[in-house]
């Protein structure tokens, strides 16, 4: 029974949390109750049962708990009073149901997302609040001391409650303006998901089942070409992820994965949505991302890839969103096209600058082409320093049996 509510939990938890901060208005506030809602079901389910509906059971006593905490305050704070009657007004009002429960988190994100607050911190509280992931992680991220970063989210959230920032989707005529936010946060949350930054997992579908989610309901608001490019893009990846694990739990690379596995109505549904957003001619780096993951998808083998037009994607990519990892994922692409020694020559002037030392990816790169050039030793040593950045228990492993071969050599 314990196992079973830690999974529920963990499936569950973030989105009973943007739920208990629209009805109790107050992120500390909802996380303490949705702790003590849990201890609750840890307490009552092993002798009652499992409700039919263990989210709105949790709701509902995560919303009890808040109104009599409100209730032991002092009743003579005014706010504190108008909150507690707006509580109960929802309550009267079922709260509780579908709808209400599955915008709450498109809500959490414009809230965590709004423009009175930092680009830097918007990101962080989303990934915080929204997606759960611990101060720890998120610090690592963005190269922070998690005290640093703690202290930033506490004013992020004293912010939200002075300046009344309202748990709503904008308007329309406010939406576009915060849409780019939205959108790169969407896609943060899927990335995590989709590759998770440290651990012995590789994919989250929680996560990337949850963007793909929110993306679609953002899309039902606003059909821009880019919340279409986002969705295609999410959905065209999500496809391979069951090919991207072994049967052993091991991270298969893109060029090794049975593409018999591959989730045909994603890509499918992807392909469409490209195709609609580049119609628009107005798309922008989402977009162009997707159009790349539909070329790789329409390859039936890995030979069949069509490298010369992900060249041909990655040099329009550039220059709408230029970035080393953007010049990075593009010099592998060359590589594939015009042989490793091109690719090679493009990566060594990237990372000339130091900009990607510390991005793993960039030297497992560098050390693949070395592999495939037959320079051992400069792979080694490229292997050796994405080993020592890496923090995912299977590219570690991954990485560990490439020098191992490269040894055995």
């Amino acid at each position: 029974m314990h196992s079973q509510i830690e999974e529920i939990y963990r499936k569950e938890s973030r989105r009973i949390f943007a739920t208990l901060i629209r009805l109790l208005g107050d992120f500390d506030l909802a996380e303490e109750c949705l702790q003590e809602a849990f201890t609750a079901a840890m307490n009552q389910w092993p002798k009652e049962g499992v409700p039919r509906n263990p989210r709105a059971w949790l709701v509902s006593a995560a919303r009890f708990k808040g109104i009599d905490r409100l209730r032991k305050q002092n009743r003579a704070h005014l706010a504190r009073d108008e909150l507690l009657a707006k509580i109960e007004q929802e309550q009267q009002s079922q709260p509780d149901d579908e709808e209400h429960i599955q915008d709450d988190r498109l809500r959490l994100i414009f809230t965590c997302c709004h423009p009175a607050l930092a680009p830097n911190v918007q990101i962080a509280l989303t990934l915080r609040e929204v997606c759960g992931l611990t101060t720890e992680m998120i610090a690592a991220a963005f190269l922070l001391q998690p005290t640093t970063l703690a202290q930033r989210l506490v004013r992020a959230k004293a912010k939200i409650r002075s300046a009344g920032i309202p748990y709503e989707v904008p308007d329309a005529q406010h939406l576009p303006e915060r849409l780019d936010a939205v959108l790169a946060v969407i896609y943060l949350v899927f990335n995590e998901g989709y590759n998770v930054s440290s651990g012995d997992q590789i994919t989250r579908s929680d996560l990337t089942g949850e963007a793909i989610r929110l993306a679609r309901l953002l899309l039902d608001l606003l059909p821009e070409p880019e919340v279409m490019g986002l969705l295609a893009l999410m959905l065209l990846h999500d496809s391979r992820r069951a090919a991207r694990v072994s049967a052993t739990s091991e991270l298969v690379l893109l060029e090794d994965q049975d593409r018999k596995r591959w989730d045909q109505a994603q890509i499918a549904e992807g392909k469409a949505l490209v195709e609609n957003a580049l119609r628009t001619r107005r798309f922008g780096s989402y977009t162009l991302q997707a159009a790349i993951a539909a070329v790789h998808a329409e390859a039936t083998r890995a030979a069949d890839t069509d490298w010369p037009q992900i060249v041909a994607l990655y040099d329009l990519l550039r220059r709408a969103e230029p970035s080393p990892v953007v010049e990075l994922n593009r010099a592998v692409a060359v590589a594939m096209r015009d042989g490793p020694a091109a690719g090679l020559a493009l990566i060594d002037s990237i990372m000339a600058n130091g900009q990607l030392d510390n991005y793993h990816l960039a030297h497992a790169a560098r050390a693949d082409l070395c592999r495939r050039l037959g320079r051992a030793e400069d792979a080694r040593a490229a292997y050796e320093r994405a080993l020592s950045l890496a923090q995912q228990g299977p590219e570690q492993r991954f990485l560990q049996n490439r020098l191992r071969e490269i040894s055995a050599d």
